[in-house]
């Protein structure tokens, strides 16, 4: 099986490497649009900023060639709100995969919100075999509003989707790459898809 890693310049993609390869996956790191259309699964993470990390896909076409695929794709954090199409973040024009709008968070706690938190009413194969609410690591301080392709959902300041799903697409604000044997067994479901 062949896993792509999109290379955009918007980190975190060596824990994401690491983790895929303690499951036995060598993953390829690429911008190539032939590589990326290629593979088996692609994985679409990210830390970084809105509309920077837009500025690059677009630059290199990746902004099309994201939204064209039919393989199993898996955004992360970042990667889940490029899927989205609109970022409060410098204002930005995402991908639009998910019709769905990301806010920033009120600062009526601490903000980014960084640890553990649960993911609740789950309702896709990326959470077969997981416990109810089991918890997981997030980093952000934007968040994808509730909506239709909500498959799980958390609160923090207020609820918000954990994770979406549309067809082949699906993604998640927590980093499954450090969020332990959870994340571990939500990555494995990916693969498995």
């Amino acid at each position: 099986m062949s896993v792509v890693i999109i290379n955009y310049n918007a980190g975190n993609v060596q824990s994401v490497t690491y983790a895929l390869q303690r499951l036995g996956v060598e993953p390829v790191l690429s911008d190539d649009p032939e590589v990326i259309q290629s593979a088996d699964k692609v994985i679409f993470p990210g830390v970084g900023e809105a509309s920077t990390a837009m500025r690059f896909l677009r630059e290199r076409g990746l902004d099309e060639v994201i939204k064209l695929l039919k393989q199993p794709v898996f955004g992360v954090c970042l990667g889940l709100q490029l899927m989205c199409k609109h970022s409060e973040e410098n204002d930005t024009d995402c991908l639009g995969i998910f019709d769905v709008e990301v806010k920033k968070f009120e600062p009526k706690l601490k903000v980014p919100q960084m640890g553990w938190n649960s993911l609740e009413k789950m309702k896709s194969l990326l959470f077969d075999g997981l416990q109810a609410e089991p918890y997981v690591y997030y980093v952000h301080s934007y968040y994808a509003e509730l909506s239709d392709w909500t498959v799980a959902e958390t609160e923090y300041v207020n609820r918000f989707s954990a994770a979406l799903q549309k067809d082949n697409f699906y993604a998640l604000q927590a980093h499954p790459e450090k969020s332990g044997k959870i994340g571990e067994k939500i990555l494995a479901n990916f693969l498995h898809l």
